[in-house]
């Protein structure tokens, strides 16, 4: 035993050479601990297992069981949610700066407490940016009305000649939008890029806004600074559910842009679904026109 060990040892430090027979012993012992390791280790596990069937007989243990039990149902009742905190008590006259930040943070009573003083409705910050633009991307609706119903221009354009509706497109808020059309906003306004709000609502993956726009009449076809059709920005982004939408409603999958590339010509081999798209559509539109001829 003494010399197997040693040898082992000899062998790990590469002293000893092992011929064809030793590795064959070797192998053949080393099948036989393990065999007696396995027969060993199932007998520890009958062994625990009985342990465990006898503890879980005593009163003690189902005791125990009852006790865990109850700390399970505990765990899964739902926590209280926390308070809701009280409305900030307005002392004195509210200065433009927290007039933009209540915008931004829903805190309706601050926008009441600074019009009820005569504030200006379309007072901005240094990139004219007004609180009917910042209540529009944060979608605070009940905001973007009072806003409105005081006065506030739904057309006010800021330092990037973006406008509400550029802000409420970007941030997805469908609400705020629609109150904004209701007041007369116009949704084919384009920025300073030439992006439209079908634009910004494209390139944000917002879909149900697109949607809406698509409903209200905008031009599904009309281009930015670049040349790029809303259709451009979808396939490069790979909005595939977007590029479809906008293919059923009318757009020209063989409009190009400023570097002479249609939709089409944009879509890269990774982009799988919206090559699927493109050719199914494509694919049906050649049916129907095989039909008609």
């Amino acid at each position: 035993m003494v010399f197997q060990k040693l040898k082992a040892h000899c062998r790990k430090l590469g002293v000893v050479k092992m011929d064809t027979a030793e590795l064959e012993e070797e192998k053949y012992s080393e099948t036989k601990i393990k065999g007696v390791i396995k027969i060993q280790a199932e007998e520890r596990v009958r062994k625990t297992s009985s342990d465990l069937h006898r503890g879980i007989l005593n009163v003690g243990s189902i005791q125990n069981l009852t006790e865990l039990r109850k700390m399970r149902k505990n765990r899964k009742k739902k926590v209280a949610p926390p308070p809701e905190p009280e409305p900030e008590e307005i002392t004195g006259p509210v200065d433009v700066p927290k007039f933009l930040k209540a915008a931004v943070e829903g805190k309706i009573k601050i926008i009441e407490k600074f019009l009820e003083d005569g504030g200006s409705p379309d007072s901005c910050d240094e990139f004219k940016r007004t609180a009917l633009q910042w209540s529009s991307l944060e979608g605070h609706t009940e905001i973007v009305q009072k806003l409105l119903d005081k006065g506030a221009n739904a057309n006010f354009r800021d330092r990037l000649d973006c406008t509400a509706v550029h802000w409420a497109c970007r941030g997805g808020r469908l609400d705020a939008l629609k109150s904004l059309q209701n007041s007369g906003a116009d949704l084919n306004v384009k920025d300073k890029l030439m992006s439209s709000p079908l634009h910004v609502a494209t390139r944000t993956g917002r879909y149900d806004v697109v949607e809406h726009l698509i409903a209200s009449g905008i031009n599904v076809n009309a281009k930015d600074r670049e040349g790029d059709t809303a259709l451009h920005d979808a396939v490069r982004l790979n909005r595939y559910k977007i590029v479809k939408l906008l293919i059923i409603h009318g757009a020209n999958m063989l409009a190009k842009n400023a570097d002479g590339k249609t939709p089409t010509e944009l879509v890269k081999q990774w982009q799988f679904d919206t090559k699927d798209v493109l050719e199914g559509l494509v694919q049906s539109k050649d049916s129907e026109a095989e039909k008609q001829a």
